[in-house]
């Protein structure tokens, strides 16, 4: 099941479209989702959340706890909208196409994705891409 919840003054449109679309991301990858819960947060919020729990005194747009086993989704993603916002602008594309990206990159995270390294994060921007596709196409 994919829960979103709000803690600041945004409300997801097409949900349902956007719950069906992780589920398909997913079983792309050979996981199925049992219980994913998407927080959407302020700067702020997140910010003390960073400090709190990671010990990283930045902003940054995603933070995911994963509670995954084996090849089951489970996980809080917790999402800035500000900086979803801001990101959009910096690199010239659409609200809603940064949200799913952001979105799909907290999933690809449950599903042992990393970007540390410069060839994590390359496999992980070609990993969002493609995904990003299969919602265009579904849609």
């Amino acid at each position: 099941m994919i829960e979103y919840s709000y803690n600041t003054d945004f409300d997801l449109t097409q949900a349902d479209e956007i719950s069906l679309w992780l589920q398909n991301v997913a079983k792309s990858e050979n996981f199925e989702i049992a219980d994913l819960n998407y927080v959407f947060v302020s700067d702020e919020e997140l910010y003390e959340m960073n400090v709190k729990y990671l010990n990283h005194n930045t902003l940054t747009d995603i933070i995911t706890f994963n509670y995954v086993e084996n090849e089951i989704v489970s996980g809080d993603i917790f999402i800035s909208v500000d900086r979803v916002k801001e990101n959009a602008v910096d690199f010239n594309v659409s609200f809603e196409n940064e949200l799913l990206r952001v979105m799909v990159h907290g999933l690809l995270h449950l599903m042992n994705y990393n970007d540390k390294t410069d060839e994590e994060q390359d496999m992980m921007t070609l990993k969002e891409d493609e995904k990003l596709k299969m919602f265009h196409v579904e849609h």
